[in-house]
């Protein structure tokens, strides 16, 4: 590495607070020096096509700014990042690992759908092939050894809201509450309402399932919406995605216009650019908020708007932060490192630094971190997820 890149990544890492100058670029007393280390294969799984694949973009835009800022190297060894479609299903996702897998790749990353991580779930701990899940994570994916998580576990977004609703609705008031017929739905509901309370009178009404489709047409839930307000709710607890998540809120707001509250992902990304003035006012919780005002968020969301001219997402955010553990956990298995010297190494990073704040693996393998609270308001002639407090820190 030239002197002049050896002092950019000592620049960029000082501000990111990472591990230091030798995550980046190695020291004088490594006994194999960064320059001569071997690339290493990382394979990247993400949908390509359909209602998840802006999901699926984010998380692929993520990882690759990490690489960006760090010479295209991870643990101090070249990085070929190699992509496979997971496609729908538990079959398409199964056959994009492996895929991934017959090619040698040192770890594996990203997976948008909860269906899709559960199907893979046994064919990555039998090839013993460490997996940084970036995005999908059910609550029932127990006793892993070989998955991480840097996003969340699904009943972390019900309970951080279940518990705030629970002291800001009134009491007379009720909740509707509307979830797609799906895998991380019952992950949501039932942490909502355990914090909730689940005998509170305010939501003792039974959840109403939508189709599950990730790609609706526009009028896909309009009777489960009908069904959901005949009780007439003062609210309304949702949990929907992408391009769903555009067309549920469209044909909700055509028959209600009080408040909705939701997991964050509800207004992620180009959601906002699609709803418009219909996402005013929408409450949603989240594990990252693009305005939050920490050195390393600062520095990442400024790198992504430059790159690639739009706000940063938790998707993006948790890919990044899968690469920075990546980056962490190579460096410490050495100059020669296996899956499973990574795999083990993954366990002793300890906190990370990350634009969602100071956050580190449980024994779960998935983040204890902190939930916020935001709401979409106007910023100028666009939408924005506007960063309103601190609801919790869970897992």
């Amino acid at each position: 590495m030239s002197q002049m890149n050896r002092r950019r990544a000592l620049q960029l890492l000082a501000a990111l607070g990472t591990t230091g100058f030798v995550a980046a670029c190695g020291s004088d007393s490594d006994a194999e020096p960064t320059a001569d280390r071997s690339p290493v294969k990382i394979g990247l799984i993400t949908p390509q096509a359909g209602g998840f694949k802006s999901i699926g973009d984010d998380i692929t835009n993520g990882f690759q700014l990490f690489l960006d800022l760090h010479d295209q190297r991870l643990g101090g060894h070249p990085v070929e990042l190699l992509t496979a479609d997971e496609g729908d299903t538990a079959k398409t996702g199964k056959a994009a690992v492996e895929g991934l897998l017959k090619q040698g790749v040192l770890a594996l990353t990203g997976v948008v759908n909860s269906a899709v991580m559960i199907g893979i779930r046994d064919t990555v701990e039998q090839a013993r092939v460490p997996l940084i899940g970036s995005n999908a994570s059910p609550s029932s994916l127990q006793s892993v050894f070989y998955i991480w998580r840097t996003s969340y576990v699904l009943d972390e977004a019900g309970r951080a809201l279940g518990r705030y609703l629970r002291d800001q609705l009134p009491a007379n008031g009720r909740v509707a509450i509307i979830m797609p017929e799906n895998v991380g739905s019952s992950d949501v509901v039932r942490g909502f309402r355990q914090e909730f309370g689940a005998s509170d009178p305010r939501i003792r009404d039974e959840e109403t399932y939508t189709n599950a489709t990730s790609n609706p047409g526009k009028t896909t839930y309009a009777s489960d919406i009908t069904k959901a307000l005949a009780k007439k709710p003062t609210a309304v607890f949702c949990f929907f995605a992408g391009a769903a998540a555009v067309e549920f809120i469209k044909q909700l707001r055509e028959k209600f216009a009080g408040p909705i509250y939701a997991p964050g992902f509800l207004t992620e990304g180009n959601v906002l650019e699609n709803l418009k003035d219909n996402a005013l006012g929408i409450q949603t919780a989240l594990n990252y908020s693009a305005d939050l005002n920490n050195t390393s968020n600062r520095v990442f969301a400024s790198a992504y708007r430059k790159k690639y001219q739009v706000t940063p997402t938790t998707y993006a955010m948790a890919s990044y932060d899968a690469a920075q553990v990546l980056d962490q956990a190579i460096q410490l298995a050495g100059g020669k490192p296996t899956p499973q010297q990574v795999n083990l190494a993954l366990g002793k990073i300890g906190q990370i630094d990350s634009p969602r704040g100071i956050w580190q693996f449980n024994q779960p393998r998935t983040p204890q971190q902190k939930w916020y609270l935001r709401e979409v308001q106007r910023d100028g002639q666009v939408m924005s997820n506007v960063l309103i407090n601190e609801l919790a820190t869970l897992g």
